[in-house]
């Protein structure tokens, strides 16, 4: 039996949700920003809240503003995040109503997600894979829960499927609170879904599941109070599909009257929770109801006002981290010690997750075929898997979209995982979970949740890879604002690079050009070098000049520069060895952050420039740039920027002729510098 006390706090608080759904909908032209709330499923989620402790991690999800009030929030925090208010403690103004994101001592930590349609479930069950790598290292604190919440709708996204896959191989201690309201914005359960949550969840052996009538607070509570108490003790997945009415809009703009006729608004109206906990107060003898209905009325009230009076947002913080701050920003280490013996980039980058791990156990590296067994299908994980374990080292099935978006769960809790796809051309599937999830938290929880993220990407083409191995995404990524992408082209620059993407507390996209793991590709030879001491770490956005150009060249005006990365850099250097001392072959290393200083300076020094690239050159990364130096180095150049890269094809062809003739190359820049220097 649930105390009386705990049935007097929930009916409150269904009181205040209900309040609050009220007055905003009475002040429509205030409240201009779009917003749901829970009005309907306030049962389960204050039954679920009740029994969460600091410590725990909860992922709410849109309609989950009860939830919120049951951890301890005031209606007040809640309405600074609906106005768009700089105090609005969740996001400073940025994110939607209901988009909480909490780090704090007293109460659940609650990570940023986005809008929360089945795509958050990936981070929070990474919550739940990070929290029982740290029980097994003894870094645990404490019998942690996770939930994620979520709608039924919700469910049929592909990506719910990758996290309950990892929930049950792995035997994660993460809850999936499923509402079921029976709709999904307009569309019926009916119309939409072969099964609800329930049902499905039988399809992954492992995944405890349960029923319960989500309008009713005593069942709710009863019920959530086992589950959490089974997952606290058991560290085993639940499943909770709660049947819940929508008493109101989808959202303020989507409202009912657009779709419900009132035949189904009277049978959702009929499971309203709260005269059903009224009821079970009054058969209680509880006698002060109209009082505590008044004095919500009157606090929502008093804090409404207070919230719509609080100041809006500066608008210089708009750019305000956006990135959180790095320690690396300078070259530091030995690049060249003494004695040392040149070796291949990917051993380089083998070497320095090595090292990393050696000196860090929250380091972890996990992928497809990245274990024990292979890894990695280029050898890039060769012994790392017998050297630190297979819980720090290990495979995972063919989930991109997991792989990449786990990684905002574990660096939550303080990790710093490094994964890996497997080829670039295999990334997409990962692409919402890194759009949506990772580039986004930081700025939009004010920089409580910057995602230490390292993703390692083989790219590009060489010897016949073909369609489906050889693309390049430098450009695709670089339409990404808030992650940074390193491209590396010699082994020295792949060890410093790879330390510091591993210390930047940002996400970043390591490029690897397969071509020059093992420098197979004729003239690639320098991409062998002295491989660097420990301690030698090279900062993101800093590039270097590959290959100087003769000095009484530029001095006469017959230079000029390229600007390039990865291969392209020995494309430029074997064309250049045919142009007598007339050629500089500027490497960028790193994509984002640019180092357009060395870039502006090198361009205005010789006054013609070449831009080059693998990808397809138009709508590229590299057009854009030239129009970058275009605009900056206009009064120093001697003719029009230029830019060469790959034929605009759709794929890169097999046949390794065909191949060759898609891509820029050696004799393809020869003849564009040829006309370069000599227009």
């Amino acid at each position: 039996m649930v105390d009386t006390e705990i049935l007097e706090k929930a009916y409150r608080l269904m009181c205040m949700a209900a309040e609050m759904a009220d007055t905003y909908e009475r002040n429509r032209n205030i409240c201009k920003y779009v917003h749901s709330t829970s009005r309907g499923h306030e049962a389960i989620q204050l039954a679920t809240a009740f029994h969460l402790r600091p410590g725990d991690f909860v992922s709410p999800y849109y309609r989950d503003e009860s939830l919120l009030l049951g951890l301890g929030f005031t209606p007040y925090e809640l309405m600074l995040q609906l106005l768009a208010k700089a105090e609005d403690p969740f996001s400073g103004g940025r994110e939607y109503y209901s988009h909480p994101s909490y780090r704090g001592p007293d109460k659940p930590t609650i990570i940023h997600q986005s809008s929360a349609t089945g795509m958050q479930v990936i981070p929070t069950t990474g919550v739940a894979q990070g929290i029982q790598y740290l029980e097994k290292i003894g870094a645990g604190n404490g019998p942690s829960v996770v939930v994620c919440s979520l709608g039924d709708a919700s469910v049929t996204e592909g990506e719910v499927s990758e996290a309950f896959q990892v929930a049950v191989l792995k035997k994660l201690p993460i809850i999936y609170l499923v509402q079921d309201n029976q709709w999904g914005i307009s569309v019926s359960a009916a119309e939409a879904r072969a099964m609800d949550a329930y049902t499905y969840a039988g399809g992954f052996p492992g995944m405890h599941r349960v029923q319960v009538d989500g309008t009713h607070f005593e069942e709710s509570y009863t019920l959530l109070r086992e589950v959490i108490d089974h997952v606290r003790r058991y560290r085993e997945p639940w499943l909770v599909h709660a049947r819940v009415p929508l008493l109101g809009h989808h959202t303020s703009g989507v409202r009912k009257e657009f779709y419900r006729d009132a035949q189904d608004w009277e049978a959702h109206l009929a499971q309203d929770p709260r005269p059903k906990l009224k009821t079970r107060l009054q058969e209680r003898g509880v006698t002060e109801i109209a009082l505590v209905e008044d004095e919500v009325k009157a606090t929502v009230a008093k804090m409404f006002a207070d919230a719509v009076a609080a100041p809006d947002p500066a608008p210089e913080t708009v750019t305000d981290h956006v990135f959180a701050p790095t320690p690396v920003t300078e070259e530091t280490g030995d690049r060249t010690p003494q004695g040392g013996e040149r070796v291949m980039m990917v051993d380089a980058a083998l070497h320095a997750l090595e090292e990393i791990m050696e000196d860090h156990p929250e380091a972890l590296l996990y992928g497809q075929d990245v274990g024990r067994r292979l890894g990695g299908v280029f050898r890039e994980a060769a012994t790392l898997a017998e050297k630190f374990g297979d819980h720090r080292v290990f495979n995972t099935a063919i989930q991109e979209a997991y792989i990449i978006g786990s990684t905002v769960g574990m660096s939550a809790l303080g990790l710093k995982p490094v994964v890996e796809v497997q080829f670039a051309d295999y990334i997409y599937p990962g692409f919402n979970q890194l759009v949506t999830e990772i580039s986004k938290a930081c700025y939009l929880s004010r920089g409580k949740f910057p995602q230490q993220t390292v993703i390692r990407v083989p790219i590009g083409a060489y010897g016949g890879g073909g369609p489906y191995h050889s693309g390049s995404i430098e450009t695709t990524l670089l339409s990404i604002k808030g992650i940074k992408v390193a491209y590396p082209s010699n082994a020295a620059d792949m060890k410093g690079l790879m330390k510091a993407a591993w210390l930047d507390p940002n996400p970043v996209v390591v490029l690897e050009h397969k071509g020059l793991y093992w420098s197979k590709v004729p003239g690639t030879d320098a991409a062998r070098q002295v491989e660097p001491a420990k301690d030698y770490i090279l900062p993101l956005g800093k590039a270097a000049i590959a290959l100087e150009a003769a000095k009484e060249k530029t001095a006469k005006g017959d230079s000029c520069c390229v600007i390039t990365y990865g291969m392209g850099v020995y494309w430029a250097k074997t064309a250049a060895a045919s142009l007598d001392g007339r050629v500089e072959v500027v490497d960028l290393r790193s994509l984002f952050p640019l180092d357009e200083a060395l870039v502006m300076e090198r361009v205005k020094k010789h006054g013609k420039c070449l831009v080059l690239t693998e990808e397809q050159a138009t709508n590229s990364f590299a057009e854009a740039l030239a129009s970058r130096i275009s605009r900056a180095c206009f009064a120093w150049l001697d003719a029009p920027v230029d830019v060469l890269g790959a034929l605009d094809l759709p794929a890169v062809p097999l046949n390794m002729g065909l191949e060759t003739a898609m891509l820029p190359g050696p004799e393809k820049v020869v003849r564009r510098l040829s006309t370069l220097l000599e227009g």
